[in-house]
């Protein structure tokens, strides 16, 4: 693929990119990619692939696998750009804060008044992503040392089946994976409960430096199809044409998918371009993720600054 791709480039014209996105997580831009919208737009073929989660689409990236990744959760960001991979953020993909949580065993009858009781306890995690810290903030604000816990890296679909086996105290994931852990367990705080600890949740696009730097026209391209299908969404008025679309491509089915989708939010181009988000918002948010997982000896150090790991232009031509 990559002997591919440098010969499509040696002419100054991309021929075909590929961009990482996730299967069970239901977004507008599916409707786009299904109907052949981004290719007609962009002028470029698409080979579009599933992860399992977004340390996989870091490492995809930095081999030159992958040119785009939609959907990347910010914390597997923040950890691949503090380890040296230069990656930036190009947009805002979504805001899930009820979408992304840590589930307890219903057996153990712990909540969030006796969550101390977590300590000693076997919990699965997808470490360096957004469900490894919130889950990292959460057992702090619960005063639970995790040195106690067996913590197993697993990913979501993983985690939730050795959870309904009954081999784990606690589980920690998203989208579907999410919704099947909850039929065995209880979450601890709500989406507005964790956003009140400053447990902002949310996924970016994003995509080597370089790649955004060789080709500018060809992002903007591809963060207009996606604003649009965007903007489709949330009027209202295409969700009857779009969502049988999303399901098929998400795998699941379209009741799952609306109910997954009533939880999201797709913020406009010009929500993103604004403080809140990519106007300072999550750069300083990105710089308190670091810290979370410096202090807990997840990274090594922290960047000084986040502010180099975003590049508004292209969303900014959008306009």
């Amino acid at each position: 693929m990559t002997l591919g791709v440098q010969s499509a480039t040696a002419g100054g014209h991309l021929e075909e990119i590929t961009v990482a996105y996730f299967l069970e997580w239901p977004m507008p831009f599916q409707f786009a990619k299904e109907m052949g919208t981004y290719e007609e737009e962009m002028g470029v073929s698409i080979n579009w692939v599933a992860f399992d989660t977004g340390t996989a689409m870091s490492a995809a990236m930095a081999s030159g696998d992958v040119h785009l990744s939609v959907s990347q959760g910010v914390p597997p960001f923040v950890v691949a750009t503090s380890a040296g991979q230069d990656l930036q953020v190009v947009d805002v993909a979504v805001s899930y804060a009820e979408n992304d949580n840590c589930v307890v065993a219903s057996g153990l009858g712990i909540d969030k008044t006796n969550a101390g009781e977590l300590e000693g306890k076997r919990v699965a995690v997808p470490i360096g992503t957004a469900a490894h810290y919130g889950f990292l903030v959460q057992m702090e604000h619960f005063g639970v040392d995790i040195s106690t816990m067996e913590i197993v890296d697993m990913p979501p679909a993983e985690g939730q089946t050795a959870f309904s086996q009954g081999n784990l105290d606690m589980v920690c994931g998203w989208g579907g994976a999410l919704r099947r852990m909850k039929e065995d367990g209880n979450v601890l705080l709500t989406g507005a409960e964790k956003e009140e600890l400053g447990i902002l949740v949310f996924d970016v696009t994003s995509a080597p430096a370089s790649f955004v730097a060789e080709n500018p026209d060809l992002v903007t391209a591809f963060l207009k199809v996606t604003a649009d299908a965007n903007a489709m969404w949330n009027s209202g008025e295409g969700i009857d044409e779009m969502l049988p679309v999303i399901a098929k491509d998400a795998g699941m089915s379209e009741e799952e998918t609306k109910a997954t989708m009533d939880t999201f939010v797709f913020p406009s181009v010009e929500e993103q371009l604004g403080e809140k988000w990519l106007g300072g918002g999550a750069q300083d948010f990105m710089l308190g993720v670091a810290k979370v997982f410096t202090d807990a000896g997840s990274i090594p150090a922290a960047r000084e600054s986040y502010e180099g790991a975003v590049e508004t232009g292209p969303l900014a031509a959008v306009n």
